[in-house]
């Protein structure tokens, strides 16, 4: 052998008691992060079953140590501890029992020192800190005292690190049971190891002396390891009986039941086949590891005590809790934790090197530690959660004003400021009020929901408020859109539900993605692209336990799939309404529980084939007709002149049409000028439709549709990433609208392209031709006013002024990359017209101040990584999306409508561009003396004009408000644009459907806490 190596192999053989107490807390904690939970006690079960096969191969398979009683104790202490096991599995919710794992160290010690169990069992005593065997009663009474001090300290810390935001009962209720349970097996397993010999000692364990060693009196020999051997043999046993027996009556055993953790990007071959192997080799190692684990454990406490054992199990969950999510009071407290810990085992120990005056100065330095932290913390909640600031003094509404015509904008007052300032000041105090009337508290929640809806949340919804309140959703009330998704499927029965769903997936034409859920399992996903089934599993994976059987049909295509006509959809609401939904708030007290599976759900295997199909194919046809089916006969959409008006008064105001309602603007029924100018209606990529009301859900859908909304997996499976190192400061942003894409939004035929949003857009804001802006009263009667104001001035009146577009070319850069999705002709024609760019970097966008994004066959995939930018973001939207409550206009981005009458002026107010620039002059004509009148001189100056530049970083109105919603849109994007915030409204959605699909979905629901 080598000799590092012989070094080293004597070294642990030397420090092996220290080896374990090392080893022991890392790989535990690497099974309590990585074993998979819906398979915790399949890994527990065999696990231990490893270590019984040497144990009764070293001790047989009868024999025991200490007679009769000794083996009960094992018993006992086996059948404690795997009931500690079942109710981990039984919450499985990792973070809520590890929250209660605090209180293992002191209930072993309680334990140890109970008459009652001592009467009944030959438990080892627990001896206080610093007693000796000369002091008196006293002087035993106060260290017992300092002891319990500590061993508090210990609790609370380890509480506070391990602490989550919140639990649901039955998960306290379980973690409680689980670490009592947890506990009484500790102290029965030390019990179990005692033998005769360890009685005749002192009675003192062995302890950590003050070089970090571990000791023992004397060691294991003959006799005494045989018992041991036995004893670990018998707990053993018991651990594999129940842990199995558990594992087969509540685990899925079959290949489909192992839950998918998809890794990303790297899966050669079939990723469902490969994901079942990776899960599979997941648990076959942390069955290695929970032996060694286990092996460990079992060494701990017959060398250390159950005390001891308690404080490295408990460390070990707290390292796991960092490991999950680092914070620094979670770290600050771990640190108090080990280093009271270590205090209590250090002077524990007989061999101890720290003399009484120095531990008594250890304790006041570790109470004085621990009192300042939990008053900071204490400080730190009760000042209350952090509200983002209010970013003006003067909240006022701004006024509403009739219009001076039927389906004119609303006017606007313009001496009170520009109306972007007025509609930014609106939203602000919208927005403030609703972060203050977010519920705090699950009960809080019932009772909101209630409010709002009259009827109980679904079955689980407590399950679901602990899972968004642990990951910080900020909006726990804002779902509205999902209840409105869902309204109309109350007036039709469940089984009815179901059977349209089967028949839809039954047929491969229909461009459906399937889904089977069964078992709290994803089981079955056919159809679709590898990444949208791999991202839609991997949405629900963290809480598919938690929902009813059911199947699923997610929309392949962009475009959206269902479209009822008015008069039924019309009925359906009413009848839902007046009798279906009132039927449900009739119940007092329901059951917070699903259905079983109904008789007409299969078990999974396999999507049943359907011969006919009701969808029908409209691909590249116009499609307006269609579409407005939903709209009431009453709307500007069902009118049947040839050009009726849009209701520009449901949601523009004047002078300009700037958007003042989002959701008014993207309801087709107000704006029939979509039928010429939005892609959809002029030749969608695809139109595969369904009359019938038919649970399809999409990632977008235009207003009309009843497609239901989810989060898209394009965005969770970050197909469009925002790289903040390439980003740079708001400072050195090019002042200047940035845009570059393709020619998406409708194919283009017979020259469609000139009705499509996209050329529409792109074309306005590169016109050489005449543009609106909002100019001061005094700057329109002035060819060269200042080009700076004070901005403590009293705000001037506004009023509207004819500009070159020319003047202003050096604020827009909004170019296409790509011609596609077009006829050859049109293509060439397209290609013709417009300015074609080169193909550019999407990471270049974060070098421009504004960033313009817009519809193209249905919603923008790059919305998201432009509100994490530190630009400004302005979005054209007719296709509606999940996120409505929680990313809200003139707060978070620049809402604009299709029309484009506002679009240059916003970009000159945010830009702090102003219409009398010398720099910027309208006529183009410029300098001073002779040299101005120099052809070439005009010439360069006419380049220099247009070139974009870095400004727009002054004090005017608009360019701190630019400032302000880049800033806070980018703050704003990260704590609820999270792969888990889609999570968290994915559930919820899911939890409202299973309980629309469920046969008594009257008497069911979540009754309050």
């Amino acid at each position: 052998m080598h000799p590092a190596v012989s070094l080293i192999a004597e070294n642990v053989l030397k420090n092996q008691a220290l080896v374990v107490a090392l080893l022991f807390p890392v790989l535990a904690t690497v099974a309590n992060v990585d074993t998979p939970v819906q398979h915790s006690l399949l890994v527990t079960a065999v696990s231990w079953a490893l270590i019984w096969i040497p144990a009764v191969c070293r001790a047989g398979l009868g024999a025991s140590g200490s007679g009769g009683s000794k083996k009960a104790t094992s018993w006992a202490a086996g059948g404690f501890l795997a009931f500690a096991q079942i109710c981990d599995r039984a919450a499985c919710d990792k973070e809520g029992i590890w929250s209660t794992k605090a209180l293992l160290p002191l209930l072993v010690v309680l334990l140890s020192e109970s008459e009652i169990w001592s009467h009944h069992f030959a438990l080892p005593s627990y001896h206080s800190l610093d007693d000796s065997s000369d002091s008196g009663a006293g002087s035993e009474r106060k260290s017992h005292a300092r002891s319990y001090r500590l061993l508090v300290i210990v609790t609370v810390a380890a509480a506070a690190a391990l602490s989550t935001r919140y639990s649901s009962s039955p998960t306290t209720t379980l973690g409680l049971s689980s670490v009592l349970f947890a506990a009484v097996g500790l102290v029965l397993f030390e019990s179990a190891l005692k033998t005769s010999k360890d009685d005749n000692h002192s009675g003192r364990r062995g302890f950590v002396s003050a070089d970090g060693t571990f000791s023992r009196p004397n060691p294991i020999e003959g006799t005494q390891r045989e018992h041991h051997i036995a004893t670990l043999r018998d707990v053993a046993a018991i651990m594999t009986i129940l842990c199995g027996l558990a594992a087969y009556l509540v685990e899925p055993m079959t290949p489909n039941g192992f839950t998918w953790e998809p890794v990303y990007r790297q899966l050669p071959g079939d990723w469902k086949a490969m994901q079942h192997r990776r899960t599979v080799q997941i648990s076959i190692w942390m069955i290695v590891v929970d032996v060694i684990v286990n092996t460990l454990f079992f060494f701990i406490t017959f060398q250390q005590g159950a005390v001891h054992t308690s404080f490295l199990v408990l460390f070990s969950y707290m390292c796991a809790r960092l490991h999950l999510a680092v914070s620094f009071s979670g770290l600050w407290f771990t640190v108090i934790y080990s280093a009271t810990a270590l205090l209590i085992m250090t002077t524990s120990s007989t061999s101890s090197s720290i003399d009484l005056r120095s531990s008594i100065r250890l304790r006041r330095i570790i109470f004085g530690v621990t009192a300042a932290s939990f008053g900071f913390l204490f400080l730190r909640y009760a000042s209350g959660a952090r509200r983002y600031p209010s970013t003006t003094h003067d909240l006022s509404t701004f006024g509403v004003v009739s219009p001076e015509s039927p389906f004119s904008p609303v006017p606007m007052d313009l001496k009170k400021g520009h109306p972007a300032e007025q509609l930014i000041e609106s939203a602000e105090k919208r927005f403030g009020d609703l972060l203050n009337r977010q519920s705090k508290s699950l009960g809080e929640a019932v009772q909101e929901y209630r409010r709002r809806h009259g009827f109980p949340p679904p079955p689980n919804f407590d399950k679901w408020y602990e899972f968004a309140t642990r990951n910080g959703v900020q909006l726990i009330d804002e779902f509205d859109t999902i209840t409105r998704s869902l309204y109309p499927f109350w007036a039709l029965k469940p089984s009815t539900i179901r059977a349209r769903v089967r028949l839809a997936l039954g047929s491969d034409e229909n461009a459906l993605i399937g889904m089977m859920i069964r078992d709290g399992s994803v089981v079955k996903i056919e159809n679709g692209q590898e990444w949208q089934q791999q991202a839609t599993t991997g949405m629900i994976k963290d809480f598919v336990q938690y929902l009813p059987d059911m199947d699923l049909a997610f929309n392949i295509h962009d475009e959206p799939r269902v479209v009822v006509p008015h008069d039924q959809l019309s009925f359906l609401v009413t009848k839902a309404r007046d009798h279906d939904i009132p039927n449900a708030m009739r119940n007092p007290s329901p059951q917070n529980a699903f259905s079983p599976r109904p008789s007409d759900m299969n078990d999974g295997r396999r999507f049943e084939e359907a011969k006919t199909t009701k969808f029908n194919r409209f691909a590249h046809q116009q499609t307006w007709t269609v579409s407005r089916l939903s709209c009431s006969q009453h709307s500007q959409a069902r009118n049947y002149e040839d050009s009726p008006a849009d209701n520009l008064t449901s949601y523009a105001v004047g002078p300009l049409n700037y958007v003042y309602n989002v959701s008014a603007f993207s309801d087709i029924c107000n704006s029939p000028s979509f039928s010429s100018s939005f892609g959809f209606f002029e030749r969608p990529n695809a139109f595969n439709i369904v009359h019938e009301l038919t649970p399809i859900f999409s990632q977008s859908k235009i207003s009309s549709f009843q497609d239901i909304l989810y989060p898209s997996p394009w965005y969770w499976f970050g197909r469009v990433g925002y790289d903040e190192d390439r980003d740079t400061t708001w400072e050195n942003k090019t002042n200047a609208m940035y845009w570059r894409g393709s020619t998406t939004g409708g194919f283009s035929r017979s020259g469609g392209w000139r009705r499509q949003h996209r050329q529409h857009i792109v074309r306005n804001l590169n016109a050489p031709s005449k543009a609106k802006i909002l100019v001061s009263k005094s700057q329109s009667q002035s060819h060269l006013p200042p080009r700076d104001s004070d901005p403590q001035t009293q705000t001037p009146e506004l009023v509207v002024k004819d500009v070159d577009r020319k003047s202003l070319t050096r604020l827009i850069d909004v170019k296409f990359s790509h011609i596609g999705q077009c006829d050859p002709g049109d293509c060439d024609a397209q290609k013709e017209f417009f300015n074609i760019a080169p193909r550019a970097d999407g990471q270049d966008a974060w070098y421009f101040k504004h960033l313009l994004d817009m519809d193209g066959n249905a919603f923008s995939g790059r919305f998201y990584a432009f509100l994490r930018s530190r630009s400004l973001t302005y979005k054209m939207a007719v296709f509606r999306e999940w996120h409505q409550e929680w990313l809200r206009p003139w707060v978070h981005y620049v809402p604009l409508s299709l029309k484009g009458e506002e679009h240059l002026d916003l970009v000159r107010w945010f830009g702090g561009v102003q219409e009398g620039d010398r720099e910027a002059a309208a006529d183009g004509q410029g300098g001073e003396g002779k040299e101005g009148r120099d052809r070439d001189r005009d010439r360069n100056r006419e380049k220099d004009r247009d070139k974009p530049r870095k400004d727009g970083n002054g004090e005017s109105v608009g360019e701190k408000k630019a400032r302000e919603i880049a800033e806070r849109s980018s703050e704003w994007a990260g704590k609820v644009l999270r792969n888990v915030d889609f999570e968290v409204w994915f559930f919820r959605l899911l939890l409202e459907y299973g309980r629309i699909i469920d046969d008594n979905r009257d008497m069911i629901g979540y009754p309050g806490p």
